[in-house]
């Protein structure tokens, strides 16, 4: 799924390279082909493969034939798919490869064909050929985004009527939280948040990358502000609801740009507090109208791309205001992604059945 910038799952083709001639006379083999290999490193996303390679084909190298100089062909060149850590690798169909969980894991997709030999009359095979589909592991469906005193976890805990579980992954050392949404229907939504690690850091001294690397395993992101501001420490200016989101953004930016572009809502907390609504109705018109309001931020807060969110929600996380509206707006978020993925997969199978049946006219 590609959401504006950001990729969660790629597509892509891989063939092993075709085994060389053998050489009848002289009883020589042919080399056999390469292996496609993925393999996963560090500073690697999705996006950046899709980006460096538009054709989306990995083809490993064949091999040589057989020859008076060289009775035994050699093998063909290995081709590597450099890949985040974290990823699952599948079929076209669904079945699972692999996981490549560490830096280094190696995962072969796609097998070289053998040489031609004596057993095959000397005639080469091809290289096993199939589609492959790379998914970054998620660890939630929604990212909670926000300042340490924006209420998150008791947002968290009032949405998900339960206590958050502190969850483990084999392929990251973050322990974020997660909630889990309960809906009539026995639909869940998990909503995850790291918990006391941008406490202390300055704001545009940046986060600290691990809890951005939870958001970009989340499909949304849920931005949560005070309505009515906050201050961090009491040497650090007071903030508005607006500019708690223009720095988040910029925050999300810094650290990969593509992030500003996922499905986001923006949660407005704390409207039990004394001149929430009038604060509410400020901020409604200063996110119709960021450009005018931005003036307000020195120029490296300001983000070069305003988030767009799909519903504003005030609620009380306090006396639960709100909070039913809120999972109705996350649940509609969340089904409109997944209707929008399903198209795009019916879309590439019908092309894909398209281009088999011309094959064999």
């Amino acid at each position: 799924m590609v959401y504006g910038n950001f990729v969660d799952n790629l597509r892509l083709y891989a063939r092993g390279g075709s085994g060389g001639m053998g050489l009848p006379r002289l009883g020589g083999r042919g080399g056999n082909g390469g292996d496609v290999w993925v393999v996963a490193t560090k500073n690697i996303t999705l996006k950046r493969i899709k980006d460096k390679y538009p054709h989306k084909r990995f083809v490993a190298g064949a091999g040589a034939n057989s020859s008076v100089h060289a009775l035994r062909g050699e093998r063909g060149e290995d081709k590597e798919i450099l890949a985040p850590v974290g990823i699952t690798v599948t079929t076209d169909d669904g079945k699972v490869i692999g996981d490549l969980n560490a830096d280094g894991d190696r995962l072969m997709v796609a097998k070289g064909g053998p040489g031609g030999s004596f057993h095959s009359g000397f005639e080469p095979r091809k290289g096993k050929a199939k589609h492959i589909r790379l998914d970054l592991k998620l660890i939630a469906d929604l990212g909670l985004v926000g300042f340490p005193n924006a209420g998150k976890s008791s947002l968290l805990t009032a949405l998900s009527n339960a206590t958050p579980q502190i969850a483990n992954y084999a392929f990251t050392t973050l322990k974020p939280e997660i909630g889990k949404l309960m809906y009539s229907d026995h639909k869940q939504i998990s909503v995850a948040d790291l918990p006391g690690l941008i406490e202390g850091a300055h704001m545009n001294k940046g986060m600290g990358h691990k809890f951005l690397k939870h958001v970009e395993r989340t499909k949304q992101l849920l931005f949560v502000v005070d309505v009515c501001g906050f201050q961090l420490a009491s040497k650090t200016p007071f903030r508005s609801a607006f500019e708690a989101v223009q720095l988040l953004t910029k925050e999300l930016e810094l650290y990969k740009e593509e992030l500003v572009s996922k499905p986001a809502l923006l949660v407005v907390n704390k409207m039990d507090l004394p001149d929430a609504e009038d604060k509410l109705a400020e901020l409604t018109e200063q996110l119709q109208n960021p450009d005018e309001f931005c003036d307000l931020l020195p120029d490296d807060m300001i983000p070069k791309n305003y988030m767009t969110f799909r519903h504003v929600v005030p609620v009380s996380a306090a006396n639960g205001f709100g909070m039913e509206h809120l999972k109705t707006c996350i649940r509609e978020s969340i089904d409109e992604d997944a209707e929008m993925t399903s198209k795009a997969t019916h879309q590439h199978r019908l092309q894909a059945l398209r281009l088999h049946s011309l094959k064999h006219m």
